[in-house]
């Protein structure tokens, strides 16, 4: 007979309390993805057939360039943290788990200050 309560079993192993945090942000950036890929589409649309300067110069304007770097970093935070649920929930193998994570956070920066880089390359007219 065991004198230890059913909350003692699991007590220490639940929750790392993150996944509300995790939960939240993913909607988040879910609905700033929906506002700023507007706002992109937009973008395009409007300027169809306009030459390389118009483009150049709406794309140097501070604003624009601040929707477009907003838009860069809320789409790859969105991304790790949907292939890191994707990761987490079909990958077994503990080790296996533990590369893919650590690939998906290095893809996510690498490219992620790629586009930073171009969209402030464009902003500043170099």
């Amino acid at each position: 007979m065991k004198l230890r309560t059913p909350l003692s079993y699991v007590r220490g192993l639940g929750s790392a309390k993150e996944g509300s945090d995790h939960f939240w942000m993913q909607r988040v950036t879910a609905v700033a993805n929906v506002v700023l890929v507007s706002f992109m589409i937009f973008s395009l649309i409007t300027h169809v057939g306009a030459d390389y300067q118009t483009v150049k110069n709406y794309l140097s304007s501070p604003i624009v360039a601040v929707l477009m770097l907003m838009l860069v970093l809320s789409g790859f935070v969105h991304m790790r943290l949907g292939m890191q649920v994707v990761i987490e929930d079909y990958v077994h193998s503990e080790g296996r788990k533990i590369f893919l994570l650590l690939c998906n956070n290095f893809f996510s920066l690498f490219f992620g200050l790629i586009c930073i880089y171009a969209v402030l390359k464009l902003s500043f007219g170099a």
